[in-house]
């Protein structure tokens, strides 16, 4: 059964135990994902979701409205395979971390950064045991290396399915640490992702809103929640 057929052709969707997780049955037939392989997820929670997103489609199934069961591909079909590679990559992030690049110009953007920031490299040097050391302009300057190690190792202990929301909160934030301040309950996402947007709110508050942007913006807020819920229900 192919996954994305472009008409709906089942009238039931249910969920059931299976492989020691959580599957969705499309009239009694268990949804396979775009590799062929059984589309099993670790919490009951998770299959609800999906199984609402095919409940949902009605004539054509459109994948774009169905974020939950995009993220279980992902986490069967590609971080499964390639875990050490997407952690490694991830945990990249830690050397050019958001949080730790600072203005040096305007002072209220200097002073705002600095605000907003400072607390959460403060959590991070006390819950993660790694210090990462701000800088002002955009040169790169590398951190500590046993910080690096440090942060690379927890991230290498995510499961495929926590690695997959991992990669979505690290990388539309740009910082390695929202993610994990996200992942272990320290920050809200909306806040995570407010913290993440300093820069571009600042600007917007100097210039004006384009409209263009903010829409692109919203997208990606949307899809920052997601990968926070989406990892809320796979720990």
């Amino acid at each position: 059964m192919a996954e994305w057929a472009a008409k709906r052709f089942w009238k039931e969707t249910t969920v059931a135990e299976a492989g020691g997780g959580y599957t969705v049955h499309l009239d009694g037939r268990a949804v396979r994902t775009p590799a062929k392989a059984p589309l099993v997820v670790p919490s009951r929670e998770l299959a609800d979701w999906i199984a609402s997103e095919w409940e949902a489609q009605e004539n054509e199934i459109n994948p774009n409205t169905m974020p939950a069961t995009r993220s279980a591909n992902a986490a069967i079909d590609k971080v499964t395979i390639q875990h050490a590679e997407v952690a490694d990559m991830l945990a990249e992030y830690g050397d050019s971390d958001l949080l730790c690049y600072r203005a040096d110009f305007p002072t209220d953007l200097i002073n705002r950064q600095a605000a907003s920031w400072d607390p959460i490299l403060e959590w991070a040097e006390g819950a993660l045991s790694a210090k990462l050391t701000p800088r002002s302009g955009v040169i790169h300057a590398p951190q500590d290396p046993d910080a690096l190690a440090r942060l690379s190792a927890l991230t290498h202990e995510f499961d495929a399915f926590q690695l997959t929301a991992f990669h979505d909160l690290v990388g539309l934030s740009g910082s390695l640490i929202l993610g994990f301040a996200v992942t272990q309950g320290y920050l809200d996402p909306n806040e995570a992702w407010r913290l993440s947007r300093i820069d571009e709110d600042f600007q917007v508050e100097q210039w004006g809103e384009d409209e263009e942007a903010a829409e692109a913006a919203e997208v990606k807020r949307q899809s920052f929640l997601h990968a926070a819920r989406f990892y809320c229900l796979v720990k």
